[in-house]
């Protein structure tokens, strides 16, 4: 597998990665390498849960993107390795990857040693237009020439610029989660009682909304603030980001200082319990950077349901209107405090939504059937039926 980095780098593609990776080589028939750039200069290779991690020396990054020199001469490498079984993966976007990975496969001269390659496309290149323009022709190149594509939703295949064009080498894999850790103990629900009991002045007595992730541009999360004006509950917000002192500038000029609270991120365990203290998760979304929001699949592991935006990306595939919550235009704060409203208000829609969700989620988001549609994958790539 190739990616900028790994855990404990954080990042959700970095975590998506060691996920599959750690599970695919738990399988007594699958050995797993990630080829990544470290964070310093030097190379170094350790074992992670059963995967071996590569770590390439970085020189230096530019744009997000860590530039390894070693890495075309480690992908190289792996054509001397003698097994029909092997799979090249690479996860977009990282452009020196996808760089190293043409220059060694131009190298691979014996079409004999060139290994299937499977790319998972986690979302478009939305707001770096600049880096966008220069890298477009790469980005063809690259798709065209892999075997088989990944991507996390019909609707990224449907409506990126990109994939469509690609269509008929798409397969689509959800991402997933280890929707096991939010099942409800007597020790979770206690938590989640204490931590919504001093969430806001309220101390409880309204509906709580939830919203977890960074407080940046496209997570729409002004729109919620201002929406949460028209709707009689409290709200949380877990996560930092830029935005943030303009948010809470905001939430006292409409009046509500009172009932938003804004928390720094918490550990995993107070986490999933401020899942299960909410009535509501929102993801009010407002530009195609949110690719999929997989914090909806664990509020729906939670149980409660979730209020998102119609992007047209994976946001609506995961969380389906009137079946596991409420999708409403992005950027339409009138349409985002309707919904709110009627999911706080009407307890009956909220507990029958929340159970569809959960039993979706446990269904068809969990690690296990995302490893099992990944190899079905995989085979494809190698020429199986």
């Amino acid at each position: 597998m190739l990616n900028k980095y790994y855990p404990p780098h954080l990042g959700g593609i970095e975590y998506h990665l060691r996920d599959l990776a750690a599970s695919l080589a738990a399988r007594p028939d699958c050995s797993v390498r990630a080829i990544v750039a470290n964070e310093g200069r030097e190379t170094v290779t350790e074992s992670m849960d059963g995967v071996e991690v590569v770590r390439l020396g970085r020189a230096f990054a530019y744009a997000s993107t860590p530039v390894a020199f070693g890495m075309r001469r480690a992908i190289a490498a792996e054509a001397t390795r003698p097994d029909p079984s092997n799979i090249m993966h690479l996860h977009f976007p990282y452009p020196w990857g996808e760089v190293s990975w043409l220059r060694a496969r131009g190298r691979w001269r014996d079409p004999a040693a060139r290994i299937p390659t499977v790319l998972t496309y986690h979302s478009d290149i939305v707001r770096q237009k600049a880096m966008l323009a220069l890298y477009d022709p790469l980005l063809r190149r690259v798709l065209d020439r892999v075997d088989r594509v990944i991507a996390s939703s019909p609707n990224m295949v449907e409506h990126s610029p990109y994939l469509a064009r690609v269509a008929d080498k798409c397969r689509v894999v959800p991402f997933g989660i280890h929707t096991e850790r939010f099942a409800e103990t007597p020790a979770l629900l206690a938590r989640a009682a204490d931590l919504r009991a001093t969430a806001t002045p309220s101390h409880g007595d309204r509906p709580l909304v939830l919203f977890v992730g960074r407080l940046i541009y496209y997570k729409g999360v002004d729109v919620l603030v201002r929406a949460m004006a028209r709707v009689d509950a409290d709200l949380v917000l877990v996560g930092q980001g830029p935005l943030r002192s303009d948010l809470e500038t905001l939430a006292s000029s409409l009046g509500i200082g009172e009932r938003v609270q804004f928390l720094d991120p918490v550990d995993a365990e107070d986490l999933v319990a401020w899942y299960h203290a909410a009535d509501v998760f929102c993801l009010p979304s407002v530009a195609r950077s949110e690719a999929f929001g997989l914090v909806q699949l664990e509020a729906h592991s939670s149980g409660t349901p979730v209020v998102s935006t119609a992007l047209t990306t994976g946001v609506p595939f995961v969380n389906q209107h009137g079946i596991t919550g409420l999708v409403v235009p992005p950027g339409d704060e009138r349409a985002l405090a309707g919904a709110l409203a009627s999911l706080v208000t009407d307890e009956a829609l909220r507990h029958k939504l929340g159970r569809q969700a959960r039993e979706r989620a446990f269904a068809e988001f969990s690690i296990p059937r995302m490893v099992e549609r990944t190899l079905a994958v995989y085979h494809e790539a190698r020429g199986g039926a």
